[in-house]
């Protein structure tokens, strides 16, 4: 049996990857085949969160306490699915032009 090259191969769909990153952050990024990149963001992720957690007044909602966790969860998602998106596109005018 022949293997097919890592070129060749189609791409997971970007809507998958899309609905991984918002359900479990990082794991757009897994999917992607870029995992030390979903571990980045992971950790940026827990530092901003752990640092406005702290920083914030007592008075702030949990959501602007945790909003430095927030803005790089939101930017992660939106990077998996960027990435996956030139990926499948890339992909699809390869194989239409091959």
């Amino acid at each position: 049996m022949t293997e097919i090259p890592a070129a060749d191969r189609k791409p997971p769909n970007p809507l998958l990857i899309l609905a991984s990153a918002i359900v479990l952050p990082g794991s757009g990024q897994v999917f992607n085949r870029e995992p030390f990149r979903g571990l980045i963001f992971v950790f940026f992720m827990l530092l901003l969160g752990g640092f406005t957690l702290v920083t914030a007044k007592p008075d702030v909602s949990i959501v602007g306490k945790l909003s430095g966790g927030i803005f790089v969860y939101a930017i992660a998602v939106y990077d998996a699915y960027k990435r996956a998106r030139i990926r499948y596109e890339t992909w699809r005018y390869a194989k239409g032009r091959g």
